[in-house]
């Protein structure tokens, strides 16, 4: 019984290393055709805001009785408009993102930046290399916007999925190797009380 289990384990720790391998691949072809990425994350954020914005008005008529009906309505009603708008300008809704994204890395760097000054704690240096990194992010964006708002966004979300691929090859081969190791363990002691 207990080899079965390891089987299925070990067996669940390999598709755990396969789908590892197909995010790294999405993530590499994602880094080779960043727009493609970018547009095609843009038009997938878009069809999720408006089937969400569906579900939202579903459940609100549903609730009707409730207290919340029309923030419901109103919060399924924005969803909805915002997912058609995503959806027929991918384009403009990437460059919105992008200005959005780059704004957040300047404000997090100069946040950063300041506070690792005013704090000084023990991780300053690494605070204050990932404020001037993300300032240096912010400012690398910005200058070549709206231009840039072709690669970024599909540039980040590839770089995710290369990176989280990765994370799940170790994850499914290290897994892999601990129930290897733990079955000739088990295999060592039955042959030692024998």
């Amino acid at each position: 019984m207990p080899k079965a289990r390891s089987r299925r384990l070990s067996r669940g720790f390999g598709v755990l290393a396969l789908l590892g391998g197909i995010l790294v691949l999405a993530g590499v072809v994602g880094l080779a055709y960043a727009a493609f990425a970018t547009l095609t994350t843009m038009l997938l954020f878009g069809w999720l805001l408006l089937i969400g914005g569906v579900v939202g008005l579903l459940h609100a008529v549903q609730s009707r009785a409730s207290n919340y009906f029309w923030l419901g309505v109103v919060v399924a009603a924005l969803n909805i408009a915002a997912g058609v708008v995503v959806i027929k300008m991918p384009v403009n809704a990437a460059a919105a993102l992008t200005m959005f994204a780059a704004l957040l890395f300047l404000t997090g760097g100069v946040f950063r930046l300041v506070g690792s000054l005013v704090v000084r704690g023990p991780q300053m240096a690494w605070t204050l290399l990932q404020g001037a990194f993300d300032l240096l992010l912010g400012i690398l964006v910005l200058a070549d916007w709206p231009h840039s708002s072709l690669y970024v966004i599909g540039t980040f979300i590839s770089l995710a999925l290369l990176f989280d691929g990765l994370g799940l090859i170790a994850l499914g081969v290290g897994g892999r190797r601990a129930v290897r190791s733990v079955n000739s363990e088990l295999d060592n002691q039955e042959r030692s009380r024998e």
